[in-house]
């Protein structure tokens, strides 16, 4: 058994999906993506007990390119992500109907293959299709499964699609130049190589365009705000919940191993661009008037974090970035799912046309003020495990860094709490709004436990992952 198998179950899910029909689409992408989610997990259990569940075998023989799928904790931390959060935005959207469903459910497990493989790959060259692949189907999910003028849409879907693509393609001239030196594109001979510092200042430069648009960092998130208002809630999921932390995870395995002078040298510069990404983030998203923008802007704050507290190249920093992704995955598409339970009820996103739901559904009101309260890193929450000890590893580099940064949780409390209350709180609205359904009341019910769960004992995510990081860490810190 190994990592190629939640590959194949993703791929024939796809497959099987297109092929149930309209009817039967639904529940064939959620039975696959249960399946991808429990194989995840028999996965974990054989590494953990020692057992080799890597995959390589040789794909192409001139030039030397390996089909590599690599098991250390941090991959499979990220699989488990991508795997049980697609079952979860699957089941959430139980409640919509789609023209064309057998279409919609097949791209939705086809780009949780293609995120899942990019976790995984271990093969420059395989990374890159990976990564690449996973661009097709949240292209056509936004721009036919959408919502809003279907010019606007066009117009944001295509402009994400060519600044993506156009950064990623700086990263595949990077791949060239690295096989060169290595003649090979396995992650482990591409970490044996001895670059000069330019050149490792070209190869990080190269990889950041890549990154810095997928994630997104200021100045290259002008993509973001208008693509999850524009996509369907869904696919805003995918994109921020899976699809954005492949950018932050791809740092950390690629970026700062193979070019560790360069991250070194522009370490302040790199960690100031991720902290004007948190208070520009949150500074915009007080004047959101639509709940989805506001989310998405507070999504491009607290992922400024994250990245700030890769490149603070400390152990803490590593382990707090990938804890906050996690949980900010979590976190972030049951505030998307809150946001399409209000507009399944009143059709609109203006936080102005809602106010006065409590009254009508308190169970739903609780859920969403705990999930408003793990955004903003209340202590027993995962995002506050996360956040404190990003926050920790900025202070050992500069304490000026960790107050800046620390701005994310007080404008984030404001804006979030502010936009809570007028969503939420007041008089009775004249609208009926119906209580959560089952379905409805599930979802948000197993992200909440999730998050309350690993804030309160953290602990079989960190021993997962610090090993890695350390192998990481010590890549990062050799001596040219």
């Amino acid at each position: 058994m190994n990592l190629s198998l939640i590959l194949i179950i993703l791929l024939v899910g796809a497959f099987a999906t297109f092929l149930a029909g309209d009817k039967l689409a639904s529940k064939v992408a959620l039975f696959f993506g249960l399946a991808a989610a429990a194989c995840s997990i028999v996965l974990l259990n054989h590494y953990n007990l020692g057992e080799n569940i890597s995959f390589i075998n040789q794909w192409i023989m001139q030039p030397n390119i390996s089909f590599a799928l690599k098991a250390d904790g941090l991959s499979m931390a990220m699989l488990l992500l991508t795997t049980v959060l697609t079952p979860i935005i699957i089941f959430s959207s139980f409640g919509n109907d789609y023209k064309n469903s057998k279409s919609f459910y097949a791209l939705i497990l086809f780009m949780s293959f293609a995120m899942a493989g990019t976790f995984l790959a271990s093969d420059g060259l395989l990374y890159y299709i990976f990564w690449e692949l996973s661009l097709i189907p949240i292209y056509f999910i936004a721009l036919i499964w959408g919502n809003g003028d279907a010019a606007e849409r066009k117009k944001a879907v295509v402009k994400f699609f060519i600044y993506t693509f156009a950064g990623s393609l700086f990263m595949l001239v990077a791949f060239v130049y690295l096989y060169q030196k290595a003649g090979s594109l396995l992650i482990e001979d591409l970490y044996k190589l001895n670059l000069s510092a330019t050149e490792q200042l070209w190869i990080f430069l190269a990889f950041f365009l890549a990154y810095a648009i997928k994630i997104p960092l200021i100045p290259f998130h002008t993509w973001q705000a208008s693509v999850y208002q524009k996509a369907p809630t869904v696919g805003t999921m995918l994109l921020s919940g899976i699809m954005l932390k492949m950018g932050l995870y791809s740092v950390i395995r690629w970026q700062l191993p193979l070019a560790p002078l360069a991250a070194k040298e522009y370490m302040f510069i790199f960690i100031g661009l991720g902290i004007a990404g948190v208070i520009y983030g949150s500074i915009v998203a007080l004047r959101q008037k639509d709940l989805k923008k506001l989310l998405a802007y507070s999504s491009l704050a607290h992922v400024g974090l994250i990245a700030a507290g890769a490149y603070t190249l400390t152990l803490d920093g590593l382990r707090g970035a990938v804890l906050q992704m996690i949980a900010h995955g979590f976190v972030v598409v049951g505030l998307f799912f809150v946001a399409e339970i209000i507009f399944r009820r009143y059709e609109t996103r203006a936080i102005a046309e809602m106010g006065g739901i409590r009254s009508q559904t308190p169970k739903f009101t609780s859920m969403f003020l705990i999930l408003v309260l793990a955004s903003v890193a209340l202590p027993s929450t995962f995002n506050f495990v996360g956040e404190f000890t990003v926050l920790y590893s900025l202070s050992q580099i500069n304490i000026w860094f960790a107050i800046l940064g620390g701005t994310t949780i007080i404008l984030g409390a404001y804006y979030m709490l502010k936009m809570f209350q007028h969503a939420m709180l007041g008089e009775t609205n004249t609208k009926i709004f119906a209580d959560v359904t089952f379905g409805e009341g599930t979802t948000l019910v197993i992200i909440i436990a999730v998050l309350f769960f690993f804030g309160m004992y953290p602990k079989p995510i960190i021993d997962l992952i610090t090993p890695s990081l350390q192998e990481i860490l010590t890549q990062i810190n050799r001596i040219n």
